[in-house]
């Protein structure tokens, strides 16, 4: 596999946009640990971010792409990361103990890792050990604009993204269209695990700092992209080994997937209606349409899976975060477009006459901001199985089964659409629908919703994440937790791995076992009941896709939360 490039650097200095945007996210400059200018390196620290003897800051590294690639922004010529480490531990990565280095699942960003971040560096420092927990970006990311959450206001987010109006006297340059992504047609798996190696070396120059201290791993499709990059070779020579891709770790691991080359075990997790081309076209006819745009270069889908719904998530969390009990006025205050409007239907419709008719909508409920978020991220109300966190329940009003897209306890439940029974509040214009945390169901005022076939909806042992980390991780963190602009190419290579243009890329298939690995699934996540053959995972019990990321430190049975704690331990001793 050549993914040898001319990496010169330049001396240009990072443009005054980048700074501008962390200052207003709050961040103070603090020294990077390396002699390295401005010009080809940055570090942040997050302002706040100490809590729990956790230091965050956020990590930004000149990595141009080649000239191949043709016009882009400039910011897409750097790669970033979220750097999580022990405050009182080496500032310096290459003195920590270990270095989990996180790949994202599709459509997801660096801020996704926070709660995991958190607490595996916690974790390992009640045991005396002092790790890092980097959660890359994609190069994509380069091209959200996170302007408007960072004012901190929901109703200056909703005016800056919807409605044209400044924030810091900045003007929203509008969500990027195919036409404006040529660049992107070309960003697949092998730029994908070409840029980790490029990080890598950069971050950390001594290949042997890298073989004895270095995780890799990922979440969802980041199992997968982890798996090209174990059996990549970088100097296309694969005669000379230090620079092949499981020569950079000392061990792997896999939160809600596998680390393998293959998309079968994520299968059913993305919907159809997607614009994901047909596959039986080959990739010499799908990479064309690529190029000429005929094919969209990035994934989205019509309702909640393009820039501008999952947008809202973000601006849900700021509600969630500045008043968690306050009343919502978020669905009323959204513009009114076709796609707004389809995905809140979609999400809050009782049933498939209320979706098709709008009545009631969202809006004719009272909400608090808590439940707005919840409706939008939890286990019983969104329908979509890789958007599921475990993060409570609706409460203060009567509860009815939500049958749509399909109804409770039928056979299509599990796989796309999760295995939890689906639930919405029943009175528009009744009470004010509040949320009982995660921590809260169980309790003895907990009224004990129940489905109409008598199947409680939840209990205390399925509930894992805290809302309100959850609500911080979407609002306040510098990189976002969602990626707006998924490659089309990323997901379509791994689709044709059986292609000569792909096959070519794992030079060193023995790389995957070359490691130890640790396999963390989700009990009720995408591999719930069809574990691969001669796996042996360690399972959390109760979690959705998301909760490995998203998980409380501490849970309903009063125990540590246990992917972190698997993930610490892993860290100490890899074996």
């Amino acid at each position: 596999m050549d993914m040898s490039r001319s990496r010169g650097r330049t001396s240009r200095a990072l443009r005054g946009a980048v700074p501008a945007v962390l200052l207003a996210l709050g961040m103070l400059i603090t020294g990077a640990p390396h002699a390295w200018g401005e010009d080809v390196r940055t570090e942040t620290r997050v302002s706040g971010s100490a809590a729990g003897g956790v230091t965050e800051s956020v990590v930004r590294v000149k990595a141009p792409l080649p000239a191949s690639f043709g016009a882009r922004p400039e910011a897409c010529d750097w790669l970033s990361y979220l750097r999580y480490r022990a405050t009182d531990g080496p500032e310096a990565s290459a003195d920590a103990d270990r270095i989990l280095v996180a790949q994202p699942g599709i459509l997801e960003g660096a801020g996704a890792f926070d709660s995991v971040a958190r607490n595996t560096v916690a974790r390992a420092a009640e045991r005396g050990r002092h790790v890092e927990f980097w959660a890359l970006d994609r190069r994509s990311n380069c091209l959200e604009d996170r302007t408007g959450i960072a004012s901190g206001d929901q109703h200056a987010a909703v005016d800056y993204y919807y409605r044209g109006k400044q924030v810091d006297g900045r003007t929203f340059d509008g969500y990027v269209g195919n036409s404006k992504l040529a660049w992107m047609a070309k960003l697949g798996i092998e730029q994908t695990v070409r840029d980790e190696y490029d990080l890598l070396t950069a971050e950390l120059p001594d290949q042997r700092t890298r073989k004895q201290k270095v995780l890799c791993g990922g979440h969802s499709l980041g199992g997968v992209i982890t798996g090209y990059l174990t059996a990549a070779d970088f100097d296309g020579n694969p005669a000379t080994t230090a620079d092949a891709g499981y020569n950079q770790c000392a061990g792997y691991f896999a939160l809600d997937t596998t680390v393998s080359t293959s998309l079968g075990d994520l299968s059913g997790s993305i919907p159809d209606d997607t614009n994901l081309p047909d596959i039986g076209l080959g990739y010499g006819v799908v990479q064309a349409g690529l190029d000429s745009g005929v094919l969209s270069r990035t994934l989205s889908a019509p309702v909640l899976l393009n820039p501008e719904t999952m947008t809202l998530l973000s601006i849900a969390g700021l509600g969630a975060v500045r008043d968690p009990g306050g009343e919502a006025d978020l669905p009323g205050y959204l513009p009114a477009n076709v796609n707004i409007e389809a995905t809140n239907r979609f999400l809050f419709s009782k049933d498939t006459a209320a979706f098709l008719t709008g009545k009631p909508a969202v809006k004719d409920f009272r909400l608090s901001n808590e439940a707005v978020l919840g409706a939008l991220m939890d286990d019983h109300s969104v329908p979509l199985a890789f958007l599921q966190s475990s993060a409570g329940f609706f409460d203060g009003g009567p509860i009815v089964d939500k049958s749509f897209p399909v109804a409770n306890g039928g056979d299509a439940q599990p796989g796309l659409f999760g295995v939890e029974y689906k639930a919405i509040p029943e009175r528009p214009g009744g009470p004010l629908y509040t949320w009982r945390n995660y921590d809260r169901v169980g309790d003895p005022d907990d009224p004990g919703y129940r489905s109409a076939d008598g199947t409680p909806f939840t209990g205390a042992g399925k509930e894992v994440t805290d809302i309100q980390e959850l609500a911080r991780s979407l609002a306040e963190q510098p990189l976002d937790f969602t990626e707006q602009y998924f490659p089309t190419k990323l997901v379509t290579d791994l689709q044709l791995a059986t292609s000569p243009q792909v096959k070519r890329l794992v030079v060193h298939p023995k790389g995957l076992t070359a490691h130890p690995t640790l396999t963390v699934l989700a009990g009720d996540g995408l591999l719930a009941g069809r574990i691969p053959s001669g796996l042996h995972p360690v399972v959390a019990d109760g979690y959705q896709h998301l909760d490995v990321l998203t998980a409380a430190p501490v849970q309903n049975n009063g125990r540590p939360e246990p992917v972190s704690t698997n993930l610490a331990e892993f860290a100490r001793d890899p074996q």
